[in-house]
């Protein structure tokens, strides 16, 4: 997740500070992946460093305000017009846990998919219910609409992300499930023809 992108689209709509730049991040995704003060504070340093934002004073309550500079709205327009990469996808802890799974001895995969599975699809419940609240408008802090709807737009596209997600998520397990069925069976396959090729030779002992 490019936070500083983010920061950055929302600087180019209205010059904020650290906090309200936090809340309106929050306020679109549905507090979908909370940032820390810090985080952000942290951030705009950086983009002040690299000259993609300043600080341009303080408010009345003592926020120093950042804005956005032409090389940040610059950024901001290649980041919209630029595909997510996937040639270094990020570290997926449940495809590491599997691959693990399936090479140390001892540990229950079929148990590990089955608890995934079951987690998996609590989630995908909640995923449900909350696009069901958000249709029917009953979702708190979903974010501050400027009367178009935008604000609507964006936590439910969210919400689809997350829903896809988690049914590619279950699709992908029900996968690990058969693989290890087959590849079990073909284990138990294998065992039999060897016992079946050595049963003349003890025979002839």
């Amino acid at each position: 997740m490019s936070v500083k992108h983010a920061l950055l689209a929302l600087l180019e709509q209205q010059p904020m500070y650290g906090y309200q730049l936090r809340a309106e991040f929050e306020q679109r995704t549905g507090t979908t992946w909370p940032l820390n003060v810090g985080q952000v504070y942290t951030t705009l340093t950086r983009l002040e460093r690299d000259g993609l934002a300043f600080a341009d004073g303080e408010d009345g309550e003592g926020h120093v305000i950042y804005r956005i500079t032409d090389a940040g709205r610059d950024e901001v327009a290649t980041w919209f017009t630029t595909p997510v990469g996937r040639t270094q996808p990020p570290r997926d802890e449940l495809a590491i846990k599997l691959a693990l799974a399936v090479t140390v001895p001892g540990v229950d995969v079929g148990t590990v998919i089955q608890q995934q599975r079951s987690a998996t699809m609590a989630a995908l419940q909640d995923y449900t219910r909350l696009k069901r609240q958000a249709a029917a408008g009953a979702v708190p802090d979903a974010g501050a609409d400027d009367g178009s709807g935008g604000a609507d737009l964006a936590w439910s596209l969210v919400l689809d992300s997350l829903v896809f997600a988690a049914e590619a998520e279950i699709r992908w397990l029900d996968h690990c499930e058969s693989r290890l069925r087959r590849a079990a069976a073909g284990g138990v396959g294998r065992r039999n023809a060897r016992l079946d090729e050595e049963a003349p030779a003890r025979g002839a002992r």
